[in-house]
C-alpha cells in the first residue's frame, strides 16, 4: 500500500481542515516539536508550552477521530530537532511514496519546505502543497490590489474587503451606519466605569509538559506559570473564548480600545490572537459573531466595527504586506537606529509606570494588548533609537500570539517605522500627554509628566523632540507631520539645545531608567 506523510505545523492546529474530512488509513500525520523552532529566537515560556500543549491536544483528538498520527516529542530519542531532518527519517520509516503540506506562513518555513520538496521530487516523491485555508484572502491579494502604486493603505484594501466579503454592508452597497470607519468614537480612556470583565479563560496544569521541555535543553524567558496556564489548547476551549468575548467585552471594546490601565491588564480585549494565529478559530466565524452582536443588538456597531477592522483589514494586510516584501523586510532600518535593548526589557525594573506595567505584563502573562505595544513599549523603543531588529526578536519571542507572518509588519513597519514609511504613514510615537490622555499610569510614576526638562522629567517628553530633530531631514516633509515641526520651529534655539542635553543624558543611561 503507498502511502502519504501530511505535515501539520505547530500554527496549524485547524480541525475544520478538508484534509480530516475523511479517515484515510493510507494517511499519516505528522506533528513535531523540534528545537528548530524553540531555538531560532528566544521564545517566552508560555509561547512553547502553549504551542506543544495545543500540538498535542490536536494530535490526540485526530487519532480519537480515526485518523493514522506520528506526533514526535521534543524528548524522543529518534527527534532529529530539524524540521527536513525528521521528514527525511519519517520518509524512509513509512516508506512514503507522496508527501503533503499545508502552506506555510512564515518565509524562513516556507523556502525551508520548498527547497526540501524540490530535492525530494528528483528521488521520486511526490510533493503537495495545498492551502491553509484559514485567511480571508490569499497570501498575494495586497499586492494584486495596489499593484505599483507608491503608497498602499490600509483603509482602502479594509474597504475592498468590506465589499468582497458583504461585511457590515447594507442592501445598496453602503458600510453600515454611512460610515467606513468609527475610530474617532473610539479613543476613550477607562475610568474605572464599566466594570472590565474578569478573565474568563479557565486554567491548565502543564508542569510535566514544562519538565520535558526543560529537560530538552530548551531556553525561555518570562514567567512559565505552568501550573495554571491560560491560553486555550483546543478548539472548543477557543470557542468557549469567543462566545465569552462577545457577550462581556465586546460591547465595550471600541469605546476603550486604546485604553490602558495600571491594574487591569485586559479590559475589554479578546485575546483571541493565539487561537487565530494558530487557526483554531477561523476568522470567518469571528467576524460572522462580531456582526451578529451588531444585528442582535448587543453590540454598538462602534464596537463591532472596529473590532472587524482587526481582524478582516489589519490582520489580513499585514500578511499580505509580509509576503509582498519577503525577504530582507525583516532587516529594515530605515532610521539607522542601533542601541541595545535596556536590560528592564528583560525585568520590567523601570521608574516609568506605562512602561513597567507593560513589560511585567509581558514577561508574566506573555500578553500585552495592541497600545501596550505600539504607543508605549514600542513608542519608547522607537523614540531612543534601539535596533529594530533587536526590538523585533523580543516581541516575537515575548508574546504568545507572535508569528512572523504578523509581528514583523506590526513592529518594523508599524512600530518602529523601520520600512521608511511603507506600512505607517507616519511615526506612531508621543509624549508623555498621550499616556496621561489614555491611561492612569502617570499618577504612579516617578516622572512628572508636565516636565520636558530635569532630573524628574518624564523621558517620554524630551526624547520625543529630540527624535524629530535628529530626523528631520527624513520626517519634516511629512504632511502628518506639520504640526509637529511647526511647534518645534517655534521653540527659541536655547530650548531646543535644552531638549537635545536632556536627551542625550537619557540615552546615556537607558539601563537605570
Amino acid at each position: 500500500m503507498s502511502l502519504t506523510l501530511r505535515l501539520i505545523l505547530g500554527d496549524q492546529l485547524n480541525p475544520q481542515h478538508s484534509w480530516f474530512n475523511d479517515v484515510q488509513p493510507d494517511v499519516v500525520y505528522v506533528l513535531m516539536e523540534i528545537r528548530q523552532e524553540t531555538d531560532y529566537v528566544l521564545h517566552h515560556a508560555q509561547k512553547v508550552l502553549a504551542i506543544f500543549a495545543a500540538m498535542r491536544a490536536f494530535a490526540a483528538a485526530l487519532k480519537e477521530s480515526g485518523h493514522r498520527v506520528r506526533y514526535v516529542r521534543i524528548g524522543d530519542p529518534s527527534n532529529r530537532q530539524s524540521l527536513t531532518d525528521n521528514l527525511d527519517a519519517l520518509i524512509r520509516h513509512y516508506q512514503a511514496s507522496s508527501f503533503a503540506y499545508q502552506a506555510p506562513d512564515e518565509y524562513r518555513l516556507d523556502q525551508q519546505l520548498s527547497e526540501w520538496a524540490h530535492r525530494q521530487q528528483a528521488l521520486g516523491l511526490t510533493v503537495t502543497c495545498v492551502d491553509s485555508e484559514h485567511f480571508f484572502s490569499d497570501r498575494r491579494a495586497v499586492t494584486s490590489l495596489f499593484g505599483e502604486r507608491r503608497q498602499w493603505l490600509m483603509e482602502h484594501f479594509y474597504r475592498h474587503m468590506r465589499r468582497q466579503h458583504q461585511v457590515l454592508m447594507s442592501p445598496d452597497g453602503q458600510p453600515e451606519g454611512e460610515r467606513w470607519n468609527f475610530d474617532s468614537d473610539n479613543r476613550q480612556a477607562w475610568r474605572g466605569s464599566p466594570q472590565a470583565p474578569a478573565d474568563w479563560r479557565g486554567s491548565h496544569d502543564h508542569r510535566a509538559l514544562w519538565q520535558e521541555i526543560e529537560a530538552a535543553g530548551i531556553q525561555t524567558f518570562g514567567e512559565p506559570d505552568a501550573h495554571q496556564l491560560r491560553w486555550p489548547v483546543h478548539r472548543a476551549e477557543a470557542l468557549q473564548h469567543l462566545d465569552s468575548f462577545v457577550t462581556h467585552a465586546l460591547p465595550w471594546f471600541g469605546t476603550y480600545q486604546d485604553a490602558m490601565s495600571q491594574t487591569h491588564q485586559r479590559l475589554f480585549h479578546s485575546l483571541l490572537s493565539f487561537a487565530l494565529n494558530t487557526k483554531m478559530l477561523n476568522p470567518r466565524e469571528v467576524v460572522r459573531r462580531a456582526e451578529q452582536a451588531w444585528t442582535d443588538g448587543h453590540a454598538p456597531l462602534s464596537s463591532v466595527e472596529g473590532f472587524i477592522r482587526q481582524i478582516l483589514g489589519w490582520r489580513e494586510y499585514v500578511r499580505g504586506v509580509y509576503w509582498a516584501h519577503m525577504p530582507g523586510y525583516a532587516e529594515r532600518n530605515a532610521l539607522q537606529h542601533d542601541r541595545p535593548l535596556p536590560d528592564w526589557f528583560w525585568t520590567g525594573d523601570t521608574g516609568m509606570a506605562c512602561v513597567s506595567v507593560a513589560i511585567r505584563q509581558s514577561l508574566n502573562t506573555a500578553y500585552a494588548h495592541h497600545i501596550q505595544r505600539l504607543m508605549v513599549i514600542g513608542n519608547f523603543a522607537l523614540l531612543a533609537g534601539l535596533a529594530p531588529q533587536a526590538v523585533h526578536r523580543w516581541y516575537l519571542g515575548v508574546y504568545a500570539d507572535a508569528f512572523e507572518w504578523v509581528e514583523v509588519p506590526n513592529t518594523l513597519g508599524m512600530s518602529q517605522f523601520a520600512d521608511g514609511g511603507l506600512l505607517a504613514t507616519k511615526p506612531y510615537v508621543g509624549s508623555a500627554s498621550y499616556v496621561h490622555r489614555m491611561s492612569d499610569h502617570c499618577g504612579h510614576c516617578t516622572y512628572r509628566r508636565q516636565d520636558r526638562i530635569g532630573l524628574q522629567a518624564c523621558p517620554f517628553n524630551a526624547l520625543y523632540w529630540d527624535f524629530h530633530m535628529r530626523h528631520a531631514t527624513h520626517l519634516r516633509s511629512n504632511p502628518r507631520l506639520s504640526m509637529v515641526y511647526k511647534n518645534l520651529d517655534r521653540m527659541t534655539v536655547s530650548e531646543r539645545e535644552a531638549v537635545e542635553t536632556q536627551a542625550r543624558a537619557i540615552l546615556l543611561k537607558l539601563d537605570t531608567l
